[in-house]
């Protein structure tokens, strides 16, 4: 990692850890401050790095923090802004899809390769289907878009075999799990206390971006 990217990471876990303060203290006024703060320093980390592998892919990715930026503020906000926000983080998965599909993993269709994704969409969207109401569809089409975009993720890794593309790659994993704890926690209820919530699901949300976005600017 080049020292460039160490420091944005610092910054990055500066601020998450100043978010994740203030949402379990309840300080509305200093979340609303660092959450979108945290993407905004991933965002120009990403904007200052070279096109590589391509200018298209770091478009991608700079597309997809615009979208995940958008979709953050949507769902800190006291209205009930949950499906837009949900559709904006769709919008952001779809430009991660685009980026490893079309820089490496070449729309891979193996079945040995799609089989352990589909197989996690399937579980976490049979957990969630009785309580998903309304929300059944859209749900699922985000569920189904996420996954694709793990997979793909790691079709890339496996034909590519760059250090970038394996941050990106665990970067996508790890934003399945940080989804999916949101989405048990929303529909399900608790899965523990205020506290550990919190730090599990911020966590691993800004790990997972940090992660995936650090991929632009390898070969």
């Amino acid at each position: 990692m080049t020292k460039r990217r160490v420091w944005f990471a610092v910054l990055v876990l500066l601020t998450g850890a100043a978010l994740i303060r203030a949402d379990v203290s309840g300080s509305r006024a200093q979340v609303y401050l660092f959450k979108p703060l945290a993407i905004v320093l991933v965002l120009l980390m990403v904007l200052g790095a070279a096109p590589r592998p391509s200018p298209r892919y770091r478009t991608l990715i700079v597309t997809a923090l615009g979208w995940s930026l958008v979709g953050d503020v949507m769902l800190m906000l006291p209205a009930n802004l949950f499906a837009a926000g949900l559709g904006c983080f769709l919008l952001a998965h779809l430009c991660y899809v685009s980026a490893f599909a079309t820089h490496g993993a070449g729309r891979a269709t193996a079945p040995a390769a799609i089989a352990p994704f589909a197989f996690l969409a399937g579980v976490m969207l049979a957990a969630l289907w009785s309580v998903l109401g309304a929300l059944r569809i859209p749900v699922a089409l985000y569920i189904g878009v996420i996954s694709t975009m793990a997979w793909q993720a790691w079709a890339r890794w496996h034909r590519v075999r760059s250090s970038g593309a394996l941050r990106a790659a665990i970067g996508s994993l790890i934003f399945l799990t940080s989804d999916g704890m949101l989405a048990f926690n929303r529909f399900r209820g608790p899965i523990g206390d205020r506290a550990t919530v919190t730090v599990g699901i911020l966590s691993t949300y800004l790990v997972a971006q940090f992660l995936i976005a650090s991929s632009v600017g390898d070969e």
